[in-house]
């Protein structure tokens, strides 16, 4: 278990900066704003199609969010008690932001546990 955990920790940090998990240099998204993954990584040729988040990362943002959220609004609601139109506003935004910010690099750490995890073929 020591051997691994320092190799996760690894793969956390590099998720933040969207790359490919062998080289950890060539872009991992066909753009800065598309979700879409490349099909092989431009510098190592590595075939990134082999491996696939498919909804992971967005089912465990659901579900960690939620867990935040709910409470972060119920105490806003209580602490506040600002109209309703306010609670709309302010957790759409925080809702959005923290989801998109979050689901490239959790994508990203996903495939980085495959490609290290998952035998080539």
């Amino acid at each position: 278990m020591s051997n691994s955990s320092p190799l996760f920790w690894q793969d956390l940090q590099h998720a933040f900066s969207c790359t490919c998990p062998r080289c950890r240099q060539g872009a991992l998204y066909v753009s800065r704003f598309s979700f879409t993954v490349r099909d092989t990584c431009p510098i190592c040729g590595l075939a990134l199609s082999r491996h696939d988040a498919a909804d992971g990362p967005a089912v465990f943002l659901i579900f960690v969010l939620g867990f935040l959220l709910v409470p972060m609004a119920l105490v806003m609601e209580f602490a506040l008690m600002p109209p309703l139109w306010v609670h709309a506003v302010v957790w759409t935004v925080v809702a959005l932001g923290l989801t998109l910010g979050t689901l490239k690099p959790l994508k990203t750490f996903i495939l980085a546990l495959q490609y290290r995890h998952r035998p080539e073929t």
